[in-house]
């Protein structure tokens, strides 16, 4: 069993910045690739940005493009997300995530794509 952890959410006025930080721990796998998903209340959970383990290829949502960056790091298993110029509609629940090897044809954007999730860390940005 594999599980993620999530880190760094907290309270923050608009335009600042948070710095999320997600590590695995449990069986050892490689993963495909991580990602951050997040919910708002009476939303639907959506996809944030995401990293491909072994090219270190990044996806971005719009909202997340220029604002915010996904990185790997250091330890196998571990991605932060850096976010900047935070906004009160990013207000959520951040999710971390993780994909199991041997993926084909691979939708970063899509939480099905997706094998194990982490309990969530809050982020709320006021105005």
């Amino acid at each position: 069993q594999v599980q993620l952890r999530e880190s760094g959410g907290g309270l923050v006025q608009a335009g600042g910045s948070l710095r999320l930080s997600c590590a695995a721990s449990g069986r050892t796998f490689s993963s495909y690739a991580m990602g951050w998903f997040r919910q708002a209340p009476g939303k639907e959970r959506e996809f944030v940005a995401a990293v491909r383990r072994r090219t270190g290829t990044t996806y971005y949502a719009d909202s997340a493009k220029g604002r915010f960056t996904i990185s790997r790091g250091s330890a196998k298993n571990t991605v932060y997300l850096q976010m900047n110029s935070l906004k009160p509609e990013d207000t959520a629940v951040y999710y971390c995530a993780a994909v199991e090897p041997g993926q084909f044809n691979w939708n970063s954007k899509s939480l099905y794509e997706y094998d194990y999730w982490g309990q969530g860390t809050q982020v709320t940005v006021s105005s």
